[in-house]
């Protein structure tokens, strides 16, 4: 199946974050609670770390970039070789566990 990571929330006023570093490429397994990316708020960074094992697909913003709490980052699979939709937006939502620090 194919889910998509958003950025998590709420965090107490916020409503956008940076993306500050990918720690997985396209293409990796991530494993469940392991790192998938860092995010910064104006004030803390926030780890978000996956909630089940999936294999990263397709980043849907690069470094640097600013997004919406609850938009989407990117598509995540259970099997590598599943056709991705064409309209990332049809995908489910991808369980993560995010930290404020």
């Amino acid at each position: 199946m194919i889910r998509q990571l958003r950025v998590p929330g709420p965090i107490a006023d916020v409503e956008e974050v940076r993306v500050l570093q990918w720690h997985a490429a396209e293409g990796d397994r991530v494993e469940p609670d392991a790192l998938v990316v860092e995010l910064e708020t104006h004030k803390a960074v926030v780890e978000v770390r996956a909630g089940r094992a999936a294999w990263l697909r397709r980043r849907l913003c690069a470094e640097g970039e600013w997004q919406m709490l609850g938009a989407p980052l990117a598509l995540l699979s259970d099997d590598a070789a599943e056709t991705l939709p064409e309209d990332a937006a049809t995908a489910a939502e991808w369980p993560v566990a995010f930290e404020v620090t």
